[in-house]
């Protein structure tokens, strides 16, 4: 790493990530025999899912640092009457994983949640499962939980599932494959394939748990390995063998979500943040964000296991963030004070996240004086002096509407939002780690 002497500097360690922390405790609940998983994500969305897997049969109780999990050998069954009510809260993974996971059950089953959950599609997932006998029953709004779905498990053979509104779909039915009494070949279908890399964490867990999936692309396997590079509808499918989810010993790499708001401090404040517990051959797609700073101009240096990111002159650039949707706030909350303009494309997905995240960016970065619009697909940011001062802001019920929100605290302004407690949803610590690094901002 280069000379620090003229900055301050502050080492914080990311939390597990959140993604992997879903997939691992999902496989290790299917599978046959005791797992263990260590740096498990501590959060609600981790603890929603959780409770969800212990209403379906699993074991789970943790200690040390470590999840121990006791899976149910690949059988998912509810032969009472009355649906298995599983609780999915506001965690839209933990609804479209589980329901793709119990489409494959034996049973009925009843997904339910709170808030904007229950405006948040399920309907692709529905379609592509019907052919397997699996019906979802909507109980208040049409192709969105609450849901009763009562399911006889999957046949396997083909199935076809759109990824235009979310990859969760095709990540929830590749985890219930291997349950099928036969090889399952799912096919991606629609005009896009958002957030794809976020499969890819889905094929590694499933590996790890020794799960057999084959990519074909064009009706071709992938040779020698190879691993998902891009998912094209139309023309890339998942072939999946039957057979055990076997238990294992697995570690939750560090998130790089929750990293992007360290990284950015980093580039926007007087302190360099270093990032420790980051995977830099992570499949994560949010990994992006190091190229994304880089590409605003902010300094960011590579130390192995862990990222430096020193305080630089941001600049405006036009970014494809289809498949980093989550980075998207962090990165309109850096361009606010970047010179020139930032423009967003292919995200019109995050209007159906915990908040419409466009609308939301625009109604409270605009409120603290910044140029900005939402279009239906895309979002614009002028770059300019922060005015600063007290501020009050809306988080809007989203962890990562907060967290972004918060940066601008080093820029000059003091935010005072309205739920900040909303950050536990991913990242219970993170205000500790926003205080020491404002103590080196001296702020």
């Amino acid at each position: 790493m280069s000379d620090l002497n003229e900055y301050k500097k502050v080492t914080l360690t990311a939390p597990g990530s959140k993604s992997v922390s879903h997939r691992l405790l999902i496989c290790a609940a299917l599978a046959e025999g005791t797992s263990r998983i260590k740096n498990l994500l501590d959060s609600e969305d981790i603890d929603c899912t959780a409770g969800c897997l212990h209403r379906l049969g699993a074991g789970l109780s943790s200690s040390n640092g470590e999840m121990r999990v006791i899976g149910v050998s690949g059988r998912i069954a509810n032969p009472a009457q009355e649906p298995i009510t599983l609780d999915v809260r506001e965690s839209g993974t933990t609804c479209r994983l589980l329901a793709g996971v119990v489409s494959a059950g034996h049973g009925s089953f009843l997904l339910q949640g709170r808030g904007r959950m229950h405006e948040r599609p399920l309907l692709d997932l529905a379609r592509a499962v019907e052919g397997q006998g699996t019906e979802f029953d909507w109980l208040e709004k049409g192709g969105c939980p609450p849901v009763r779905i009562s399911s006889r498990g999957f046949a396997g053979g083909d199935i076809t599932v759109n990824m235009d509104k979310s990859s969760q779909f095709l990540s929830g039915l590749l985890l219930a494959a291997p349950m099928a009494a036969c090889e399952t070949r799912i096919h991606v279908s629609g005009t896009r394939a958002v957030s794809w890399p976020y499969v890819g964490l889905t094929l590694q867990a499933m590996h790890k748990f020794g799960a057999k999936v084959e990519i074909y692309e064009d009706q071709k396997p992938l040779a020698g390995g190879k691993k998902l590079g891009k998912i094209i509808p139309g023309e890339t499918s998942f072939h999946v063998s039957p057979g055990q989810y076997r238990a294992k010993e697995v570690f939750a790499e560090g998130d790089y979500s929750s990293a992007s708001y360290l990284l950015a401090a980093g580039a926007l404040g007087r302190a360099a943040v270093e990032v420790r517990g980051l995977d830099p051959e992570s499949l994560q797609g949010d990994r992006v964000i190091v190229d994304i700073l880089r590409k605003m101009g902010a300094c960011i240096e590579d130390g192995g296991d862990c990222f430096l990111s020193r305080p630089s002159d941001l600049h405006g650039t036009d970014i494809d963030m289809g498949n980093c949707p989550d980075l998207v706030p962090t990165v309109a909350a850096a361009a606010c004070t970047a010179k020139g303009e930032t423009r967003i494309t292919n995200v019109g997905h995050l209007r159906l996240k915990e908040s419409d995240r466009l609308a939301a960016l625009e109604q409270e970065l605009g409120r603290a004086g910044f140029k900005i619009k939402a279009g239906e697909n895309d979002l614009s940011i002028i770059g300019s002096s922060a005015p600063g001062g007290d501020i009050e802001l809306g988080t809007h019920g989203d962890h990562r509407m907060a967290m972004s929100l918060s940066l601008l605290e080093l820029t000059g302004f003091k935010v005072s939002l309205d739920n900040p407690g909303c950050v536990a949803k991913s990242y219970p610590g993170f205000w500790e780690d926003l205080d020491r690094i404002k103590e080196a901002n001296g702020i």
